[in-house]
């Protein structure tokens, strides 16, 4: 749906309670119009003693009447105005996370966290503010500028006087075509530079740690500096722009009151209008610029929001790189995997990040994946999770194209432990049921004893209930790494595949992770990407990737009868845990 769309569909869902604020609205400034009026025949009555203490009496029964019915009435229909857009941010919002859940890595690649969060927060509650406000003072000025010239008219004042005293209101919509659209790309500006602010921020206390053992806060501080400057010199423009906007308008209106004054004081003296009209004449001058400052109010806002609704809907109209097919099947059982002749590149990328990629994963059956620092090993699994979409005809399951099959039935047989082992800022439970919140406890129990961090967190303070710190702080990168696997094997997928998931355990630990793995996975597929030789020899095959493509592939005993990168690097570990024991 797009941001322009989002409004427009909000708004007419929500035309009945929209209708109703305008009308109490409406009525509102109707009612509070008559008070010069009340006023000026108040003043004809004291001029021409015909006033009685019972007429004062009325006249100020009358007064409160009108003041009391105004309050009552505009602050029901600005109330119900207020509701609405609460209304809408909240679900505004909740439809950008929809969104964001929907699009492809590659779009969050460019995008900075901060400026993601600035969405949802800055230009969503700027919307926000121009359809609440905008009604409310819209429809108040609107109405209590008519009103006030039909109750000028009712109050026998001429009609060539009233336009006389309102004709500096057409330089309003000069002023507007002049300054507003410099209101609009100041403020799109200042909507970018919060982003950019926001995403240093949030990138400062994500690497809050790394900062304080280099001892650079004071080189942070200043970038972080630069982000508030260039903020601060956009929405100084900004606002002297809206400075001026706003001077101008106010301005307007006391020139209206000067011409009241002028010209009206000069017909009450020709004796052409009454004392009466003159007062109501002067105080209706005076109210008339309340309603032209909120007219420039809602033109700049208006203007302001214009930028944010121009990014959401360029948000709303990104299209993810990777989704369903109209027709997209369902994968119900397990199947066999095959890889044939895949080469793939990144988006922008030249050069192909896995070139003829030929392998066949048999269901039930363990491959080990080794290779140096960007062979391809974990492009190879973002493409059988789709987090990239592979060229049709190169990835198969059974003999089902795997762009033919639905995201969903597709991740939801998969399950992927990554190196980094991210967690939420929720309890250990909760991070190892992600899959299932609704997992009897036995069975996170059972995930976190194959995961090797049963006993860890059995020491915990509050156990499973431990609430963890953003991204997982409380733990050590190993207790991490082995919750975020206990979630892997929690989740009983049909295809597990571990990504260099166990970097941060010692080697017995290890050890005894793969055990557990053998003896809980017979019947189902596993896919093991390491750096380390023990991981994977257990394997029924291992694949070595170099540079983007298979170099060798076989067991592991295999392997080493042959001269070549795994016999290699079988060698320099076994090298390197001897000099270790030496030591």
């Amino acid at each position: 749906m797009k941001g322009k769309e989002l409004l427009k569909d909000y708004v007419t869902a929500h035309i009945p309670g929209y209708l109703l604020a305008v009308l109490l609205i409406v009525v509102a400034n109707v009612v509070q119009s008559a008070l010069p009026l009340v006023l000026g025949r108040f003043t004809d009555d004291l001029q021409t003693g015909v006033l009685s203490y019972d007429s004062v009496l009325h006249f100020a029964l009358l007064l409160l009447g009108i003041g009391v019915s105004y309050g009552v009435l505009f602050g029901f229909g600005q109330y119900q105005v207020m509701r609405l857009g609460r209304r809408f941010e909240f679900e505004v919002r909740q439809k950008l996370f929809g969104k964001f859940s929907t699009l492809s890595e590659h779009f969050f690649s460019k995008q900075g966290t901060g400026k993601l969060l600035s969405y949802v927060t800055n230009d969503v509650q700027s919307v926000r503010e121009s359809i609440s406000n905008g009604v409310t003072q819209t429809t108040n000025a609107v109405v209590l500028l008519l009103s006030c010239i039909v109750m000028m008219m009712i109050g026998d004042i001429p009609l060539s006087l009233i336009l006389i005293c309102i004709s500096p209101l057409v330089f309003i919509p000069l002023i507007v075509v002049r300054i507003g659209p410099q209101v609009r790309e100041r403020s799109m500006h200042v909507q970018e530079s919060l982003a950019g602010m926001t995403e240093s921020a949030e990138e400062q206390f994500g690497g809050i740690r790394v900062t304080k053992t280099f001892g650079t806060e004071k080189i942070a501080e200043n970038r972080f500096g630069e982000k508030v400057d260039r903020i601060r010199s956009t929405q100084l423009f900004l606002v002297r722009l809206s400075s001026l906007f706003q001077a101008a308008i106010p301005f307007l209106g006391a020139l209206s009151l000067v011409l009241a004054l002028l010209v009206g004081g000069t017909q009450t003296l020709s004796g052409n209008i009454t004392l009466g009209s003159f007062v109501s004449l002067t105080l209706y001058m005076r109210i008339i610029v309340g309603p032209l400052q909120q007219i420039g109010n809602v033109i700049n806002m208006m203007q302001r929001s214009g930028a944010s609704l121009e990014r959401v809907n360029r948000l709303m109209n990104e299209e993810p790189d990777v989704q369903d097919e109209a027709d997209a099947r369902t994968l119900d059982r397990p199947e066999e995997i095959r890889f044939e002749h895949l080469t793939f590149n990144y988006p922008g990328s030249r050069e192909p990040a896995l070139k003829d990629i030929n392998l066949t994963l048999s269901p039930g059956k363990t491959i080990g994946i080794v290779g140096r620092t960007g062979s391809g090993k974990t492009t190879l699994v973002k493409l059988l999770l789709r987090i990239y979409e592979p060229p049709r005809g190169s990835l198969f399951f059974g003999a089902t194209d795997i762009r033919d099959l639905s995201l969903e039935s597709l991740r939801s047989r998969l399950a992927y432990v990554p190196q980094d082992g991210f967690l939420f800022s929720t309890t250990i439970r909760d991070n190892i049921a992600f899959s299932d919140r609704e997992a009897p406890m036995e069975k996170v129990e059972t995930g976190a004893k194959r995961a090797m961090i049963y006993d860890n967190i059995s020491r915990f303070p509050e156990g499973f209930d431990t609430r963890l710190g953003e991204r997982g702080v409380t733990l050590s990168g190993g207790q991490r790494q082995r919750t975020s696997l206990a979630r892997g094997l929690t989740k009983k997928a049909q295809v597990l595949i571990l990504d260099d998931s166990m970097s941060a355990v010692d080697s017995v630990t290890e050890t005894g992770i793969l055990d557990n793995l053998v003896r809980e996975r017979r019947s189902k597929t596993t896919i093991i990407i390491s750096h380390r030789i023990s991981a994977v020899k257990h394997a029924d095959e291992i694949v070595v990737l170099s540079e983007g493509r298979i170099v060798q592939s076989g067991t592991h005993e295999e392997l080493l009868r042959r001269e070549g990168a795994y016999a290699m690097l079988h060698r320099l570990q076994e090298e390197g845990l001897h000099h270790d024991e030496l030591e």
